[in-house]
């Protein structure tokens, strides 16, 4: 099989943030709760995949539904 530099499957170039690929930090941060795991991918990759307000709005919606949730509680 051929490598290619951008690998759009395995390692998409919008899913690293400098050193690290996203879902390596998300494993490690908020692999137990699905809606910060959102919130952080949507944040982390903003400036690298060509819409900047639609990713942060996207976060932002996550972000309101986890608040939402907790102040159910």
């Amino acid at each position: 099989m051929k490598s290619s530099k951008n690998d759009m499957v395995n390692h998409p170039p919008h899913y690293k943030m400098g050193r690290f690929e996203v879902i390596d930090i998300l494993e490690d941060l908020a692999h137990d709760d699905p809606l910060i795991w959102q919130v952080l991918k949507y944040c982390s990759r903003y400036k690298h995949k060509g819409k900047p307000l639609e990713d942060l709005k996207k976060a932002r919606w996550y972000l309101d539904r986890k608040i939402s949730q907790m102040e159910k509680t």
